[in-house]
């Protein structure tokens, strides 16, 4: 569909809302800079980011062990112009200022960050210093293989531990109890854990999923309408989490989340809530990465007959043969085959 060509007051409008929009993040800056200079903020100390708005970042303090003290009140802060990318998770070295004010002056290092392809091409951080990784998906909207797998890999590629949440059990039924058994059992046999679960379900009802939550970091991604927020709502009681119906004509997802935001657990543990997404793209990784990413072809790995094989038609694959053999389900061969071909693809995820 070609974009609608916009008229000069339509041009003039928006260009006058940006330079707004520009002015007023120009003013808070100054007044945190003036605020520094002055000397009206408060010592250094350590926070947690606990959301990203844009130029503004929502921290909370820690203690000396780098906790966040979860009764501590958020500050809005203002991130000094030297600082690299910061993301939900993120801990900072900050100062407090009055009205529940501050600025960020350093990131510290980070034990791992997911990061997804944004509209442009370029690798947008997700969440940092996470553990585990849930991947939600949900009887409606109709769960996708290639998905989970694209999930799944980039948890295996950075080394953290993931699940398979199913959402929305309550929807199983004799049409698609069938066909949803058997995407899971394909993850079950590769030792993946995986949940059921529904938000109408109370925090006891969902007890299976804060045990495996409980004293970790964690992150909520999958496509838009699994329910992610929902589920959280349904975990900490909390009625004033945003969450969306599916659309009545694609019984897809639409996005309430708009930006990754971090929850303290009753049971201990934090979890961070991420935007729901259609694609996820992985062409960042690298061939070898890919095929480390998918837990069940590791035994074959360097076993094929030629050192350049593509795992295409060669003679001699050893990761084809396995495949041909039962070792690997044709599901996530197919789902092998597909990410690999877009690897060199910077398209919008």
């Amino acid at each position: 569909m070609a974009k609608r060509k916009l008229n000069r007051r339509q041009q003039w409008r928006i260009k006058k809302i940006q330079d707004e929009k520009a002015e007023r993040a120009k003013r808070r800056e100054s007044q945190a800079e003036q605020a520094m200079d002055s000397g009206a903020l408060g010592s250094e100390q350590t926070g947690l980011i606990i959301a990203h708005y844009g130029q503004q970042i929502d921290v909370q303090a820690c203690d000396d062990q780098g906790s966040a003290l979860t009764d501590s009140p958020l500050h809005r802060c203002h991130v000094r112009a030297n600082i690299d990318a910061l993301v939900t998770g993120d801990r900072v070295v900050w100062r407090a200022g009055d009205d529940q004010s501050g600025v960020i002056e350093a990131r510290l290092d980070r034990s791992s960050l997911l990061q997804r392809p944004d509209n442009f091409g370029q690798l947008k951080p997700v969440a940092a210093n996470i553990d585990r990784i849930v991947v939600v998906v949900a009887v409606e909207p109709e769960p996708h293989a290639n998905l989970i797998d694209r999930y799944l890999v980039a948890a295996e590629t950075l080394d953290i531990q993931p699940t398979l949440l199913l959402n929305k059990a309550d929807l199983i039924n004799d049409d698609n109890r069938a066909e949803l058994e058997t995407m899971l059992d394909t993850y079950r046999e590769l030792g993946y854990e995986v949940l059921l679960t529904t938000a109408r379900h109370t925090t006891d009802d969902n007890s299976p999923l804060l045990e495996w939550l409980s004293h970790h970091t964690s992150v909520f991604v999958g496509q838009s309408g699994v329910g992610k927020s929902s589920l959280i709502r349904s975990i900490l009681g909390d009625d004033s989490i945003r969450v969306g119906e599916l659309s009545e004509n694609t019984r897809k997802g639409t996005h309430t989340t708009t930006t990754a935001r971090l929850f303290h657990l009753p049971a201990g543990g934090q979890l961070v809530d991420s935007p729901g997404i259609r694609e996820f793209g992985l062409w960042h990784i690298s061939d070898a990465e890919l095929l480390e990413g998918f837990i069940e072809f590791r035994p074959f790995i360097g076993h094929c007959r030629f050192r350049d094989c593509q795992h295409e038609a060669e003679p001699g694959c050893a990761i084809r043969e396995a495949f041909e053999s039962g070792q690997v389900s044709a599901q996530r061969m197919h789902s092998y085959e597909r990410i690999r071909s877009t690897l060199d693809d910077k398209e919008t995820y």
